[in-house]
């Protein structure tokens, strides 16, 4: 059990890391929960206008039917928001995994190979890197989907824009390591042996190279949350009534904002920070582990007590002994009989 990721660097962290920690992963467990059963956490559906009782109406307060009143649009605000998690956390498992999948390849065969190939892919890496997110996505939106999106046309150009966005890290990073492993002496064995040079790079340069991915993905999810956002407030998201998306819902409740209706945009608002606070934290803090400066702070100070409690104090004309306080215990006056 310690050996798995985030129970092995809970273990490792102290103190402030800890915290920070346990608080992300407690923010991002409730979010992905609630994306999961948001068909049976949420009272009502994500395009639904009417109850038992007859429509729902427009902009209503909180109230027992609606704990978090309706939209401009007639829609429960508490359901769009719990369905609006669900959007979320597929646009981050689409957009997460494509990008995977083409950085990592590309990166291990620039990487492996090197030469021209290697240098024409830095090149375009760099270049796309260069273009800002959220107007890439703009771009790509449009040309998927002409702006206006269903439910699986606005995921996948949603997701589609973060991965082109996001293969330049994986291709860096994983193209970095790679050069750095193909020089080991067991590749240099496997290479002697006669194995192939997709053996080689499949099976034991890609094995070792992987190891900062679950880092850079928990990085990336909460940049793909308000990439997502940014479309839908701008109106190249999905349609309210093929999916729910807070970015769309932060828009429509501009004009409520300024006639004192505060609820339409007050929970879609905190659901984007707080989904983007628990992610990052969680990214943070394994950032900090992974740097052995920073994660063996507990270690340096537990050997620094050690040595407080055995430094050796000089005797003039005597024998050099540890003493039980080290220089604490000559504070008072006091000081070691000579032997």
């Amino acid at each position: 059990m310690s050996r798995i990721p985030v129970i092995h660097q809970l273990r490792q962290s102290v103190g402030l890391q800890r915290g920070m920690l346990v608080t992300g992963l407690v923010i991002t467990a409730v979010f992905v929960i609630t994306a999961i059963f948001a068909q049976w956490i949420a009272p009502y559906g994500y395009g639904q206008l009417r109850g038992p009782d007859g429509p729902f109406g427009a902009q209503q307060p909180p109230s027992p039917a609606h704990p978090w009143g309706t939209t401009v649009g007639g829609y429960d605000v508490l359901s769009r928001v719990i369905w609006g998690a669900q959007t979320a956390l597929e646009v981050i498992v689409v957009a997460v995994i494509l990008s995977i999948f083409a950085g990592v390849i590309l990166g291990l065969v620039s990487g492996y190979f090197g030469g021209w190939l290697d240098r024409v892919l830095v090149v375009i890496a760099d270049a796309v890197y260069a273009f800002p997110s959220l107007l890439l996505a703009i771009v790509v939106s449009i040309v998927i989907s002409g702006g206006q999106s269903n439910q699986w046309a606005g995921i996948f150009a949603a997701a589609i824009s973060i991965t082109v966005v996001f293969i330049p890290q994986y291709f860096r990073v994983i193209r970095a390591e790679t050069v750095r492993i193909k020089g080991e002496a067991y590749v240099e064995s496997a290479r002697v042996l006669g194995a192939s040079n997709g053996r080689i790079m499949f099976r034991h340069v890609l094995r070792n190279s992987t190891r900062t991915l679950p880092l850079i993905f928990t990085l990336n999810s909460s940049e793909a949350i308000l990439t997502l956002a940014g479309l839908g407030f701008l109106g190249f998201g999905i349609e309210p009534t093929s999916a729910a998306e807070w970015g769309y819902d932060l828009n429509k409740a501009l004009s409520d904002v300024t006639s004192g209706i505060w609820w339409t945009a007050l929970y879609p608002g905190l659901a984007i920070v707080l989904s983007v606070l628990g992610i990052t934290l969680v990214g943070e803090s394994l950032n900090d582990l992974s740097d052995p400066r920073l994660r063996g702070r507990r270690t340096v100070a537990a050997a620094s007590g050690d040595v407080e409690e055995t430094s050796v104090v000089p005797i003039p004309g005597g024998v050099n002994e540890a003493g039980p306080g080290g220089l604490a215990g000559l504070e008072g006056g006091d000081r070691f009989d000579d032997r």
